[in-house]
């Protein structure tokens, strides 16, 4: 009993000299830590709460690019595929604009393997069946996606025959 009398009394001399360091304009020393801590413990959190943000932002970009060089691995001749180009042109006041361009036909040659400098050749059958072919590096920074749309058949690495061939090329049935 004596003990929590004590402690009791303990208690209230610390109470009140408290509040007369207060009544003097003085700062207690139990107020400023408290006010303090909170303060830097939300401020590490926001700096942890951004940086994951931007590990995730990060994360989320390198599986994109990670999905975008897989398939351009992937592409060989007798894929019909579609590659998007983002564009920039100038109107006539020299203000720049971009758009996204699509360009859809079959893959007629791959060169180069995986390396830095291997290309793709598309070509598609434009209004007056006019062919156009271009030819797209691997590595250009300009091509934002590539779909797969078809996979054909085929007995050959370069389908330059294709050209002048008049028939349809024989379509892979998807299992």
């Amino acid at each position: 009993m004596t003990e929590e009398k004590n402690a009791l009394t303990e208690d209230r001399l610390e109470g009140e000299t408290i509040n007369n360091q207060k009544a003097k304009g003085e700062k207690v020393q139990d107020e400023i830590q408290p006010e303090t801590q909170p303060e830097q413990e939300i401020s590490e959190q926001k700096t942890k709460d951004s940086e994951e943000e931007v590990q995730d932002e990060i994360s989320i970009e390198e599986q994109k690019e990670q999905e975008k060089k897989d398939i351009l691995l992937r592409i060989s001749p007798g894929m019909v595929v579609k590659v998007y180009q983002k564009i920039i042109e100038t109107d006539p006041k020299g203000n720049p604009k971009e758009r996204v361009q699509a360009f859809e036909g079959t893959v007629i040659a791959r060169k180069g393997g995986s390396e830095a400098g291997a290309t793709f050749m598309v070509r598609k059958m434009a209004a007056g069946h006019v062919g156009v072919e271009k030819i797209f590096p691997i590595d250009l920074p300009t091509i934002l996606k590539v779909e797969i749309l078809k996979e054909h058949k085929i007995r050959r690495s370069k389908l330059y025959f294709l050209r002048n061939f008049k028939r349809k090329l024989k379509e892979i049935k998807k299992k």
